[in-house]
Formats: structure tokens, C-alpha cells, sequence
């Protein structure tokens, strides 16, 4: 995600879609006071998601259903189109189910997708997605924030990278928070509000707002490793590795005892699955290097990511899933 500097994709190439005002764009900046505009729910008018997979496109389509125009931002014309079809696609799965109050047509005009970032410069909130490395996201956030207006917010969906270490370098840290999603981003009722040591309160009350508005539940935590959310869980998943790799029980038991025993509604293996084991691996490092040894990853889950077999997005990882 690292070079998304090019012009803007054209209808067609990318599933742009053309919408009243873009010819605004060209001024780069927005009238003052625009970015603070909301819609009926609550949630921003203008909402710009830096990368469009997975996470992205969910972060997108959540914020669509709210209302907001939405525009993804990706590498190159080839992301951007198949970022375009998964926020559509999901966008449809939520009409067909009857949970959004517009038709696909209405929702679709008030999307677009984009390889600049100076396209962001009509928003109100600007949420990065991009993978969990601290170059990438550094380098992501320091552009995206060059081409908003002061009042704009700025967020980072990082599920475990200090927030201060990434304010550091911005220019306007006090409009910089964490708005940590959570994976698959429709069908999860939180979002992690992770407040910076410089981010005004009146933001983390915007943000709680914006939540609000999406259908979702805020929870703020101070900036600390792992946060809250990904801190417990990671902990959790990597014990459940151990067992594994210990012979204490087979995947399918180790995940009952925690969905039948404590009702969580996944077991921390197969969510490590779906999560991805690289990124848990990842995540697992970055904690292991601040809270200590008690993080540290297993053999086995550094095995498995050295094999390839990285959970549902290859096929293959405690558990055999349908082909990516």
C-alpha cells in the first residue's frame, strides 16, 4: 500500500463511480466547515477508507448503510477494482437481507474508489487501512493527512501499534485517533476507540458519535501495546496455539471449550484462521517486543506462517476453508 499517489481511476477501470460535486475535487480543498457536515444517522457526509481489503471495504461499507459518501483510496487500478466489487458486493448481500434503508443504486452513487489520496480532501474522517506494518502505516497516514483540512479527522484501524508512536509524526496529532475495527466489520457490533495522549476529547465524543451512527458499540482505551481488545485476545489465541501444539486437545475441542464453555461466538483458533496467522504472528511480535516473553509467538504458529498456510485467505490453517 505503499505507492497510492497516482491520478484518479476512470468509470470503468476501477468502478469509480461518478457523483454531484467531484468536479469540486480539483480545488483540493474543501469549503470550511464541510468536513464537520453530518447526515441524518449522525456519521460524517464524507468519509475517505485508505486501503480496500477486507477490513477496508467493511470499514466503507458500514459508513454507506450510515449514509456517508465513501471513497476508497488504493494502490492501483486493479485494487481499486476489486475493492470497488467487494464493498458492492457486500453492500448487496446487506439489501437482499433487508438492513439497509437504500437501494443498492442510491448507496452505489454515493461510493467511489480512487489511487490519489488528494480525494480525500472533501472529508470529514479518514480511517487507514492498510497492513499492520509501522513504515506503511507511518508513511500512509503522513500523506493522507497533507491533503485534509485542519478541521478533517484522521484514524487508524491498527489493532495493536501505539497510537502516540504514529501521532508523532503527524502534524496535527490532536485530530489523530485509533478506530480499531473488527474483522468481518458488518457482522461485529465494536469498534476500540484508542485515544493518543495528545487526541482532543471533542474528537474521541465525535468518534463515539460516528460509532453510534454506524450501528456500532465505542469503547475508548487508552494508547497501550495491544490495546485493549487485540492485547486479551492475542493472548488468549496463542495459548490456544500452545495446547495445540502441546497435544492437549485437537483444534475442534480446544474451540469448543471456549464457544460451549464461555460462549464466546467463535473459538480463538479457527478466529485466528480468519484473522490470518500472519497477522497474529505479526501482532504477537510487536506485543512480545513491549509486554515481554509471555507474548512471545509459538513454534508452531511460526512454522505454519513459513508454510504459507495462513488460515481462511490461503485455504489452509488450523482448519481447511473453501479456496480464497
Amino acid at each position: 500500500m505503499s505507492e497510492m499517489s497516482g491520478g484518479r481511476v476512470a468509470p470503468g477501470e476501477a468502478g469509480r463511480v461518478s457523483r454531484p460535486g467531484d468536479e469540486d475535487l480539483d480545488t483540493r480543498r474543501a469549503p470550511r466547515g464541510a468536513t464537520r457536515s453530518a447526515t441524518s444517522t449522525g456519521a460524517p457526509s464524507d468519509v475517505g477508507v485508505l486501503g480496500g481489503g477486507r477490513m477496508g471495504a467493511g470499514i466503507a461499507h458500514a459508513f454507506l448503510l450510515a449514509g456517508s459518501r465513501v471513497t476508497v483510496v488504493e494502490r492501483d487500478a486493479d485494487a481499486a477494482s476489486a475493492a470497488s466489487a467487494r464493498v458492492l458486493e457486500s453492500v448487496a448481500a446487506s439489501v437482499a437481507r433487508g438492513t439497509a434503508d437504500d437501494d443498492e443504486a442510491a448507496i452505489a452513487a454515493r461510493f467511489a474508489t480512487s489511487t490519489d489520496v488528494a480525494d480525500f480532501a472533501r472529508a470529514g474522517l479518514v480511517v487507514e487501512a492498510v497492513p499492520e506494518d509501522l513504515e506503511l502505516k507511518i508513511d500512509a497516514l503522513t500523506r493522507v493527512e497533507a491533503v485534509l483540512p485542519p478541521e478533517a479527522a484522521l484514524a487508524s484501524n491498527t489493532s495493536s501499534i501505539s497510537i502516540d508512536q504514529l501521532a508523532a509524526l503527524l502534524d496535527r496529532p490532536d485530530r489523530f485517533l485509533g478506530m480499531h475495527f473488527f474483522n468481518p466489520v458488518p457482522a461485529s457490533s465494536l469498534v476500540e476507540l484508542v485515544r493518543g495522549d495528545a487526541t482532543q476529547g471533542t474528537l474521541v465524543a465525535e468518534a463515539r458519535e460516528w460509532v453510534h451512527a454506524i450501528g456500532k458499540t465505542p469503547i475508548v482505551v487508552a494508547d497501550a501495546p495491544g490495546f485493549a481488545s487485540s492485547r486479551l485476545g492475542v493472548a488468549l489465541g496463542l495459548e490456544a496455539i500452545r495446547m495445540l501444539e502441546d497435544g492437549v486437545a485437537s483444534a475442534e475441542d480446544i474451540d469448543a471449550a471456549m464457544t460451549l464453555g464461555y460462549r464466546h461466538p467463535v473459538g480463538p483458533l479457527r478466529l485466528t484462521d480468519i484473522v490470518g496467522l500472519d497477522v497474529r504472528l505479526g501482532i504477537a511480535e510487536y506485543l512480545s517486543s513491549t509486554l515481554g516473553e509471555r507474548f512471545a509467538p509459538p513454534a508452531l504458529l511460526r512454522r505454519m506462517v513459513a508454510e504459507g498456510k495462513l488460515g481462511r485467505k490461503t485455504g489452509e490453517g488450523f482448519y481447511l476453508w473453501d479456496a480464497p
